[in-house]
């Protein structure tokens, strides 16, 4: 309970300040290999490249009852606007398909003047293959919706996602960050490290894991972890998903970023087939950056 609470206030806190984490190169919108330390700003016409590798696919706090290790790449092109448009491929390893989703999207980027408070807004169609295996696979469809307000001493930020599709979802991601930045190179005049600590809850609803269930039962049954039984719980209520705690440290220059995270993962209110525990995924992402 006193994490709740916590997590309530800040929530409360930052809505009424419109705070979240503002995007990297504008990339936050992508779904699959956006890194998540704070760095180098673009200001200009650019297109982004980039590939991620994680330990284990994770869905708004929630992973299947078997690890599914993965690759993501993605490309994105950000206006000078703020206007941006992407698209990525993400492929389970040890699997056949040669890809088992591809997203699509576009949104744009905000940032006000005294560069504190920043927000986005995006869609993203997501495709995936008839035998993605992924929890993911239960939706079609996300529209995005993030704030953010930098106090200094930390970042707040909220997130909103409406999922639709095969099920109909919808999430809130509050967060509170902070991003470090040594005074001093690694290699060269320009490169640098970032490290971005934050601790997050997710609230919503879990219809997709419902859906997800369902799919993985009547049509496949594939990895033979399901019953009937499992099928039957009402999962539209809208409750605390998921605690976790998030460590990026990344390598920055001008023109790419490689980062490691770190991910402790707490799911609480598991229902259908998951049985999820307390976990830690790992994540390693590369971007480039042409402009």
């Amino acid at each position: 309970m006193k994490y709740l609470g916590l997590f309530i206030f800040s929530f409360l806190y930052a809505v009424a300040d419109a705070a979240a984490t503002e995007p990297r190169y504008f990339l936050t919108a992508a779904k699959t290999a956006v890194a998540d330390s704070d760095s180098v700003q673009v200001r200009k016409r650019s297109v982004s490249v980039g590939i991620n590798y994680g330990n284990d696919a994770i869905f708004f706090g929630r992973v299947g009852p078997v690890k599914y290790p993965y690759v993501a790449t993605d490309v994105v092109y950000n206006d000078k606007s703020g206007f941006f448009v992407y698209g990525s491929a993400l492929k389970v390893l040890g699997y056949d398909p040669v890809f088992d989703e591809v997203d699509l999207g576009a949104g744009y980027y905000f940032k006000s003047k005294n560069k504190k408070y920043s927000s986005n807004i995006s869609y993203t169609r997501f495709i995936f293959n008839n035998d993605a295996r992924i929890i993911k696979s239960a939706s079609t469809n996300d529209i995005n919706f993030k704030n953010s307000y930098d106090w200094n001493i930390m970042k707040s930020s909220v997130t909103a996602d409406f999922l639709f599709g095969k099920s109909n979802d919808f999430f809130l991601t509050i967060s509170q960050s902070k991003n470090f930045e040594p005074n001093w190179s690694i290699f060269t005049d320009e490169d640098y490290l970032t490290f971005n600590p934050s601790i997050n809850m997710i609230i919503g609803t879990q219809n997709f894991v419902k859906k997800y269930s369902e799919d993985r039962f009547y049509l496949h049954n594939r990895d033979k972890i399901f019953s009937s039984a499992m099928l039957s719980r009402n999962n539209g209520r809208f409750t605390a998903l998921n605690y976790y705690l998030k460590v990026p440290v990344a390598y920055n220059t001008p023109h790419y970023t490689l980062e490691a995270a770190y991910r402790y993962s707490i799911p609480v209110n598991v229902e259908n087939a998951l049985q999820n525990r307390h976990a830690s995924f790992f994540n390693l992402t590369f971007y480039y950056l042409f402009y």
